[in-house]
């Protein structure tokens, strides 16, 4: 009596002399590339994919870093502030990297009266947490899986104001970057409104090895009931060859248009310009009886200029815009574990100025630590660049 044959075991079927039988990923390939529809998009597919590679594309960057070099590094954005600050900073290991901080500050109206914060970091993980005077409490956590994919958590309960979680992950690849965020998610998958929250996603490709493309799509749903809001937003970023100047615009699905420009003037001085416009609608109402007759188009806009001098022992950054603030921020280190921190601001329109100083202190939680802060190695031999903690 013969044995059944099982359809998927391919080694049993009897074979004809001269021919080879099929196997399964043979039989599989066969079939793919026999249907019309399915053997364009391979083809097509692996054409882009060996024409993406002979163009030696790097990866772009993130969208988050788009304008980077300007608004972070040269501009005061991520350094100004006001009254009285000092900064304890303590170190206790390297790697994996242990360091705690506490911050107190006196006559400011954004800084809460004291701060402490943790920060734990290895190469796969990396995790912040602060609590304030106000009983705020935030906390970050990023984790690679590997160098391409890395998961994000960002939390934050701030007493009198909404709690807020977002949840994001990044995705590198040769020559491209995702991401997708979300903003304080909820699900209901027994209802017409399955998502409510805040949900971003965007891509940034390079076209060439220094010109990138991007889109950012955005899904917004505040609450149920109210209806959803959704946006398209569009990059681009061109980085010269020498890397000396980068540009990069963005058109925001709210109509505004941002233009950055950064210059690498030389070793130790860059420059940056940035340009918002945004367009708008005015209500023209009646000089009579006071009723709407019509809207009205607008188009304002700001120009912010800002150069970086960047010394030895010290950092300079300075910044004027076109509604009259003309803004600076110096760090001088006294000693490797001591610097002086001094921001001001003047608007020439309103009459109005800020001004802010600071001390930031760095201590260790080791002798090996320590000898490394001054400049000297464990045998107390000087250093050529002491590292910065």
């Amino acid at each position: 009596m013969s044995t059944p044959v099982a359809l998927n075991d391919f080694s049993k079927i009897p074979t004809i002399p001269g021919v080879s039988p099929l196997t399964t990923e043979q039989s599989r390939q066969s079939f793919w590339s026999s249907n019309p529809i399915s053997s364009f998009i391979i083809d097509t597919y692996k054409q882009i994919h060996s024409h993406r590679q002979s163009l030696s594309l790097s990866n772009p960057g993130t969208v988050e870093d788009l304008n980077k070099e300007v608004s972070r590094d040269v501009f005061l954005n991520q350094y100004f502030f006001t009254g009285l600050r000092a900064d304890l900073n303590k170190a206790f290991s390297l790697n994996p990297a242990f360091q705690t901080s506490h911050t107190f500050s006196i006559g400011s109206n954004t800084l809460p009266t004291y701060a402490f914060s943790a920060l734990f970091a290895n190469d796969d993980l990396f995790v912040q947490g602060n609590l304030d005077s106000d009983y705020s409490l935030s906390g970050r956590l990023n984790y690679g899986w590997n160098k391409n994919n890395i998961s994000k958590i960002n939390v934050q309960i701030a007493n009198g104001q909404p709690s807020m979680c977002q949840l994001e992950q990044d995705f590198k690849g040769s020559d491209f970057s995702a991401n997708f965020k979300t903003l304080n998610p909820s699900f209901d998958l027994f209802s017409e409104e399955v998502f409510n929250g805040v949900a971003v996603g965007s891509l940034l490709q390079n076209i060439t090895p220094n010109f990138a493309l991007g889109l950012e799509v955005l899904y917004s749903r505040s609450q149920k009931g109210s209806p959803a809001d959704a946006g398209v937003s569009y990059l681009t970023r061109y980085v010269s060859p020498k890397k000396d100047w980068i540009f990069s615009g963005q058109m925001q699905a709210n109509g505004a248009l941002v233009a950055s420009f950064w210059r690498k003037v030389s070793a130790n001085v860059e420059a940056g310009i940035e340009t918002t416009l945004q367009a708008g609608m005015i209500p023209i109402t009646d000089p009579v009886m006071g009723t709407p007759i019509g809207i009205q188009p607008t188009i304002e806009g700001s120009t912010t200029i800002g150069a970086k001098y960047e010394y030895r022992q010290s950092v300079y950054r300075g910044t004027i815009d076109s509604n009259g603030k003309v803004a600076c921020f110096l760090e001088r280190k006294i000693l490797p574990t001591l610097s002086v921190l001094f921001c001001g601001e003047i608007d020439q329109f309103k009459q109005e100025s800020k001004l802010g100083c600071g001390l930031q202190f760095e201590t260790a939680g080791s002798q090996e630590l320590l000898m490394m802060q001054q400049g000297l190695d464990a045998e107390g031999n000087p250093l050529q660049a002491p590292p910065q903690l």
